[in-house]
């Protein structure tokens, strides 16, 4: 191997060859073969090949001006090939030409690697704000109202199924039938037994939407990724259209099983009475929903999901005012978060409106219906509080499960 000292027109063949980076290859590249490869080929290729693999299409054409001018650099900085006793090329030990390829990478990590690196990465910014802003302009194509209109429809055909599967039926009219023949027509004076049914209202249709809802969006997170990756919608719309589409989906069970467990059960038979515990079953179902909805979304996984649901619904099954009637007052709070709570003391307001007159507290002697402890203990007033306090948690979860759905990135 020769070395040479460096020329003196050195730096201005550099700046020459660092200039001649940005300029288009020739039409007749690359050259023709002659048969034998210019001695700096072998080098380069095996020294550069893996790091060309990776570059783009557009860097490719890059990397060739990059590889011919290191050539110009290493020749410049005195590393001439060697050749052997012919005057051949490719001569040398192996020790020598493991010499010449440092030297080569050294000179390319020098002379040419940042302008390269700087060619390309302003290459890849333009391009990945083109589809930035491509994107971005093709999400909009369509308007709030169209995609909300077509992700309702959607919504509507593929959850019919969902609802309204046999199973699901099933289960829900057979505890309807079932605890109708258990509180077949409670007479007025057996307060405990109408109570009892009043909460079993609160409870069932306060946790059986919320273990359906948790399953929601975990089910659903990589086709809503995909969908919103490409621009389809604005999830302001997915989120409206998914909400519109369950409520017929979700309300029609619950009003089959008050329709069935009300009449059998004996319960106040006034329309009025009957309308207004339905509203109110139906109003707790939404609340419920609500709050699947939210933990679904915040979680993302379905086991998660089903256990802290659970946990949830134990909490609230013991501080709803039934079991308990003289909660601690460090852990009363509980109660007031507690939406099937509200939704008990609706239904007892529903039943026993004006005070719900007297009933037989032993002895002979008249009580009225406000005492009995079951129903002292809820207590029959602050009806508009209670509807207030349910709309106030409805539209939290639902805010809760939106801003988590906003967050949602890919895992």
């Amino acid at each position: 191997m020769e070395l040479l000292g460096r020329s003196p027109g050195w730096g201005r063949e550099r700046d020459t060859d660092r200039d001649a980076l940005l300029r288009p290859l020739p039409q007749s590249w690359p050259p023709p073969h002659t048969g034998r490869s210019p001695p700096h080929h072998s080098l380069l290729h095996s020294g550069h090949q893996h790091s060309a693999r990776h570059l783009s299409t557009s860097g490719e054409t890059f990397a060739i001006r990059a590889l011919i001018i290191t050539v110009n650099c290493s020749v410049h900085a005195g590393i001439l090939p060697e050749t052997n006793s012919d005057g051949v090329p490719g001569g040398g030990s192996e020790g020598e030409q493991k010499e010449v390829r440092g030297k080569l990478a050294d000179a390319y990590a020098r002379h040419i690697a940042p302008a390269v690196k700087l060619d390309i990465c302003s290459h890849e910014a333009a391009s990945a704000g083109g589809i930035r802003r491509g994107a971005s302009r093709a999400e909009w194509t369509a308007g709030w109202c169209a995609q909300f209109s077509v992700l309702l429809r959607r919504g509507l055909k593929e959850r019919r199924h969902e609802s309204f599967n046999k199973l699901r039926i099933f289960q829900v009219l057979s505890v309807a039938f079932l605890a109708g023949l258990l509180w077949w027509r409670t007479p007025a004076a057996h307060l405990q037994d109408r109570t009892a049914l009043i909460f079993f209202f609160s409870v069932f249709w306060g946790f059986f939407p919320l273990y359906n809802a948790v399953f929601v969006f975990p089910l659903e997170r990589p086709m809503l990724l995909k969908e919103r990756s490409s621009g389809m919608y604005r999830l302001s719309s997915y989120f409206a259209a998914r909400t519109a589409a369950d409520l017929p989906m979700e309300l029609g069970l619950p009003t089959a099983f008050v329709l069935i467990l009300y009449w059998m059960g004996g319960l106040d038979p006034r329309p009025a009475s009957f309308l207004l515990s339905l509203l109110v079953v139906l109003y707790s179902v939404l609340v419920a929903q609500s709050l699947g909805l939210a933990v679904g979304a915040v979680l993302m996984d379905v086991k998660q999901g089903t256990t802290l649901a659970s946990v949830i619904t134990m909490v609230f099954l013991i501080a709803g005012g039934y079991y308990v009637q003289h909660i601690p007052p460090f852990i009363g709070w509980l109660k007031w978060l507690n939406y099937s709570f509200y939704c008990y003391r609706l239904l007892l307001g529903i039943q026993f409106r004006d005070g719900g007159g007297l009933y037989d507290c032993g002895g002979g002697a008249l009580c009225p219906i406000a005492e009995f402890p079951a129903i002292k203990a809820v207590g029959l007033n602050n009806h508009w509080v209670d509807v207030c306090v349910m709309a106030l948690l409805l539209v939290g979860y639902r805010v809760v499960a939106y801003l988590a759905l906003d967050r949602l990135q890919p895992r």
